[in-house]
């Protein structure tokens, strides 16, 4: 089922998947050249600061962005699922994704950055866009979540709060994908009044890494 908004050209669309009823909401390109897919994480929704604004300024660069509700955010549930069950939902979601017939960059921040780097290979994913890549819980650095990130196998691109819980950006890993820090971010790029730069500068650091990165792509 696709709802259409005429004054944005923006349309949602539900599709079911093995995991439930999930829905994307698309924001189309005029001439697109790519599909960036963007997932939320385990707890939030498209409506995260940094989904909304890619999907307000990819599009004028050429890239559709397509913000996806996982099914358990579609059916109103507080707690995300296993993570098997998310990647379950993002491969349910998948064709929906390449029926324009452009290649799709797999994204989404925290969990649902984890989902895009677990599937890349598998679903032929064209890249990567891991925003907020949580790469340890919270002050337990040993529990290191590298390997997903590492294992993505295709061009990747991490967006990090430099002041993230989650994994600050000192302590990646070397490996093979570019980060891009947003200075004095939390794990929701939030910055605080006393940082040496506003919000909204916070976010341009993320869409304009997003676009530089998008438009390098082959």
């Amino acid at each position: 089922m696709t709802n259409v908004t005429k004054a944005t050209r923006e349309t949602t669309e539900t599709v079911e998947t093995e995991a439930g009823t999930a829905r994307i909401t698309w924001h189309p390109a005029r001439k697109a050249r790519l599909v960036l897919a963007v997932s939320h994480g385990a707890g939030g929704g498209i409506e995260a600061r940094d989904l909304t604004a890619l999907a307000a300024a990819l599009p004028a660069h050429g890239v559709t962005v397509a913000r996806v509700e996982q099914p358990w955010r579609v059916a109103g549930k507080k707690l995300a699922p296993a993570p098997k069950t998310l990647d379950t939902g993002w491969r349910g979601i998948w064709p929906a994704l390449t029926a324009p017939g452009l290649p799709v960059v797999s994204g989404g921040r925290s969990a649902g950055a984890r989902v895009a780097c677990r599937t890349a290979g598998e679903l032929g994913a064209h890249a990567v866009l891991a925003l907020s890549f949580p790469l340890h819980p919270p002050g337990k650095p040993a529990k290191s979540r590298a390997e997903e990130l590492l294992g993505a196998g295709v061009p990747t691109l991490v967006v990090q709060g430099g002041n993230d819980p989650f994994g600050k950006p000192e302590e990646f890993p070397e490996g093979p994908y570019e980060l891009v820090e947003v200075p004095y971010g939390d794990h929701g790029f939030a910055v605080p009044k006393r940082a040496e730069i506003s919000q909204d500068e916070a976010v341009a650091v993320i869409t304009d890494a997003v676009v530089e990165w998008t438009g390098s792509l082959g």
